[in-house]
């Protein structure tokens, strides 16, 4: 944060979830802790790269400058501002739909996610339940009586001689 602070066009800021700051983090997705977002305030994103300074640092010069949006569309292409003039025509209502719609998209996936790995979770423990019972009844088999007999057969050997 102190990198930062002089900074006309980056906030560098840190959010405690669970006292005042509630209310903020509910309203920009935060499910879990640490989380890092970043990008337009009115439309935050998940950061997903590395957690070390370095790695930090050269992302938030990277990224945390003003960028392409309806408050900075002098910085954007001619194919982003046409998104934009598209979604600023539409009714409120309209866009709320079209919100809602994307977001819906983006929870149903994240639920397919969860299903899925729940159903390879369970895979995993059948498929770990299975070998341990084969590798107890391959040992309850005998092979430990083999290898034994087996090494003394090599001792038997050196005995005679």
């Amino acid at each position: 944060m102190d990198a930062f602070k002089d900074s006309p066009t980056a906030l560098v800021a840190d959010v405690d979830c669970t006292t005042e700051g509630k209310p903020l983090c509910d309203a920009n997705g935060v499910r879990g802790y640490p989380t890092i977002k970043w990008g337009d305030p009115s439309a935050l994103e998940d950061y997903q790269g590395g957690r070390d300074y370095a790695t930090l640092e050269k992302f938030a010069q990277e990224n945390l400058k003003p960028m392409c949006s309806p408050a900075n569309i002098d910085l954007c292409d001619d194919d982003k501002k046409k998104e934009i003039k598209k979604y600023q025509d539409m009714s409120e209502a309209d866009l709320k739909k079209e919100i809602e719609a994307k977001e819906k998209e983006m929870k149903d996936a994240e639920e397919t996610f969860t299903s899925e790995v729940q159903k390879l979770q369970e895979t995993y423990q059948k498929l770990m339940k299975d070998k341990e019972a084969k590798l107890e009844e391959i040992k309850d088999s005998g092979l430990g009586l083999m290898k034994a007999v087996a090494a003394n057969v090599g001792k038997e050997a050196k005995d005679e001689l």
